[in-house]
């Protein structure tokens, strides 16, 4: 029989049948894998077969299928070792908000290069917009002008009021969606918005340093009917680029990748070389500064996802 792992906790994993049933599922013996370096063999969204068991109840998985695309991060235990989080994904949504906490372009930015890496859209889900001043309503403007320009979708929402919730419901149907952001952005308050019948915990941002409270500590996939999945993650502070070389990085900046073959050389990282088409972009204000510190902050490894 084929399923589609909706949880993975420990050893265990959450299944759903073809037939929309449910199982409870382990690994088949030592399961090996093929990169010795993930923690991870299965992770939500996997397409598994499987066998069950005698006692009907349990199944063995001895099977995962190709993946599609998957989206990684480095392991919050293991230095060397990156953890999928999930796998089979149409499109993922990234929840950022300008206040209460704020999230920064550098956040914002490496979480798209790792999507483009594995060639996933992503739409911008601004929350929490009925916190903003005219100050923040400002910026707002002005990253939605980024990134739009960049050929990023984006929505504005305030999941609290229920403000622009609709539209997002009507966009996801048929879709395997991963909802990710920082703690404290909202994301389970706008899940409940979109499906109510998930009621998931909520807790309010924490006074002390204005920073989300995790509510939520691992990947979970929810049915909504309609071959509509939500896949919830848990609050991301650390998201490290993977599997991806200095010359590589500029090739996920849609608009640096525009430029390709333009540069005076053509082992240019884009930092101080001559003849450069991407600084002079940037000189011209046709690549937004923001961008290319953001770039330049991952050619170097420092973090500037503060």
């Amino acid at each position: 029989m084929n399923g589609l792992i909706l949880k993975s906790v420990g050893s265990w994993y959450d299944i759903l049948c073809e037939n929309k049933q449910l199982y409870k599922g382990r690994l088949k013996g030592k399961f090996k894998l093929d990169d010795k370096k993930l923690t991870n063999p299965i992770a939500v969204g996997d397409t598994v077969s499987f066998e069950i068991e005698e006692n009907q109840q349990t199944v063995v998985i001895d099977k995962i299928g190709d993946r599609l695309n998957y989206i990684i991060r480095k392991s919050a235990h293991k230095t060397e070792h990156s953890h999928i989080i999930a796998a089979n994904i149409d499109e993922a949504f990234l929840v950022v908000t300008l206040v209460s906490p704020q999230t920064s372009t550098g956040f914002i930015d490496r979480f798209l290069v790792s999507a483009e890496s594995f060639r996933i859209p992503v739409s911008i889900i601004f929350n929490k917009i009925d916190l903003y001043d005219s100050k923040s309503t400002h910026y707002q403007e002005e990253l939605i002008e980024i990134y739009q320009s960049i050929g990023y979708n984006y929505f504005t929402v305030s999941a609290e009021k229920n403000i622009g919730v609709e539209p997002l419901v009507k966009y996801m149907k048929g879709k395997k969606i991963l909802i990710s952001g920082h703690s404290g952005v909202g994301k389970s308050t706008l899940m409940n918005r979109i499906s109510p019948i998930l009621n998931l915990k909520t807790l309010p941002v924490s006074n002390f340093a204005n920073k989300g409270v995790h509510t939520t500590t691992f990947a979970e996939m929810f049915d909504l009917g309609n071959d509509t999945f939500l896949i919830d993650t848990p609050g991301i502070k650390e998201f490290g680029l993977v599997e991806m070389e200095k010359y590589e990085i500029s090739h996920f900046f849609p608009e640096m990748r525009a430029l390709i073959g333009t540069c005076k050389f053509n082992t240019c990282l884009h930092k101080n070389e001559p003849g450069c088409a991407v600084q002079n972009a940037v000189s011209a204000g046709t690549i937004s500064s923001s961008r290319y510190k953001s770039y330049l902050s991952m050619l170097e490894n420092d973090d500037n996802r503060k």
